[in-house]
């Protein structure tokens, strides 16, 4: 197994000596051992995707700023999804985030980038698997609602009584094709709870990062992470999606292959840190490990 600073030392095996540990993003990128790497997972298309990478970044300085191998790690573990890193599309994300950790009597910050999974690349996985006759998830609207039995999961809604702009709840639903049907449906005040309950900033309750940015993308992948995880038919493929998202990934086999998932504690999204933040990250050192920001259960509203 080779960690971050074995797989920089195979860098350096080429005809110009080069000093591993001052490779950036973007030596690294350009290396021919890395150029490798993503031309045997994605082939031909290798070279948009790298693309990708690097307009990715180069548009993000915060996450310009994080540890170069968890970026590219991170992209990897897309890659080998076959899913884009574009985050106007909506399949896969690399976002910044900041992390304090205490070595000795010190903490040290580190800047560190996430892999993501979206909503849309869990519906693309899905279909992939060739099992799904029918797959949505989508918001519900203020007045739309007519009934929903948690028991029996009989689900009324009206698309054209929309009162207003106001979401009020999320839905996800599937069919196989051998006729099993599920419905999930997640209040506007489930979500909350849920997104509160394993919230691992600073303030809990106060948005940030990609709910900040796209709440209802956010909310509506809760639900179908839930809805696909618990009901439905996990491909191979679909089961290391649901175990790498929300993940750091620090390491690789000489392969090229990811081995190391680091779920992230204590952690928030990339900015510039006040004291206070710093502190509150010090009085926390001993609560008990955050679990992942979109696990398998409900919210404690729910009685599933």
């Amino acid at each position: 197994m080779a960690t971050n600073e074995s797989l920089k030392n195979q860098l350096t095996e080429t005809k110009q000596e080069v000093n591993a540990q001052s490779l950036g993003f973007k030596s690294l990128m350009n290396t021919p051992t890395m150029k490798k790497k993503f031309q045997d997972i994605l082939h031909d298309k290798s070279d948009s995707f790298m693309g990708s990478l690097m307009t990715l970044v180069g548009g993000d300085d915060y996450l310009a700023k994080a540890e170069p191998m968890t970026i590219i790690a991170g992209a990897l573990k897309a890659a080998t999804m076959d899913l884009p890193i574009d985050k106007n599309l909506g399949y896969a994300y690399i976002v910044p985030f900041n992390r304090s950790e205490k070595v000795g009597s010190k903490w040290i910050k580190h800047n560190e980038a996430q892999f993501i999974l979206g909503y849309k690349g869990y519906i693309q996985l899905a279909q992939r698997s060739g099992q799904y006759k029918a797959l949505n998830a989508l918001e519900i609207y203020e007045g739309q609602l007519v009934s929903w039995n948690p028991l029996t999961e009989e689900f009324v809604f009206d698309y054209e009584a929309k009162q207003s702009d106001e979401v009020v709840g999320y839905v996800g639903f599937f069919e196989l094709l051998n006729g099993f049907k599920k419905t999930v449906y997640w209040t506007k005040q489930e979500i909350e709870s849920h997104r509160i309950k394993n919230a691992k900033g600073y303030e809990k309750e106060k948005l940030s990062g990609a709910w900040k940015d796209n709440y209802d993308a956010m909310a509506t992948k809760t639900v179908l992470r839930n809805l696909l995880s618990k009901w439905g038919i996990l491909s191979v493929e679909m089961q290391t999606a649901v175990i790498s998202d929300e993940k750091v990934f620090r390491a690789t086999t000489e392969d090229g292959s990811l081995i190391e998932e680091v779920e992230i504690k204590q952690a928030e999204p990339a900015t510039e840190e006040p004291e206070e933040k710093l502190n509150f990250q010090r009085d926390q050192e001993n609560e008990e490990s955050q679990t992942a920001l979109f696990d398998d259960k409900k919210p404690p509203l729910s009685d599933d």
